[in-house]
């Protein structure tokens, strides 16, 4: 994995942090983290550690949400688009030579 890939994963951000880099309540955070929507890590103090890739899936949940998608719709949106994703890279597996 790339440098840039583990800083993705990496958990970097509080939960103030993240609200202010998504415009999302820290609230609303911990509503989609008992939804299963977003995992953040944990540090050994238990303290929520949101990383790149959690802000970019907290911000396309937003974008959901502000569209009109209830949590139910924004779970199976992004279960799909997850399966989608997955796909992809399975064909792109098989099609090289």
């Amino acid at each position: 994995m790339s440098t840039t890939g583990v800083v993705r994963e990496r958990g970097l951000y509080s939960i103030s942090v993240a609200s202010e880099l998504t415009d999302v309540g820290p609230q609303t955070l911990r509503l989609y983290e008992r939804r299963n929507l977003i995992l953040p890590a944990r540090s050994a103090g238990g303290t929520r550690r949101y990383s790149d890739r959690d802000i970019e899936r907290i911000r396309r949940i937003a974008a959901l949400v502000d569209d009109g998608v209830n949590l139910p719709g924004v779970e199976r949106i992004l279960a799909l688009e997850e399966e989608c994703a997955a796909l992809r890279r399975r064909l792109h597996r098989e099609r090289r030579p």
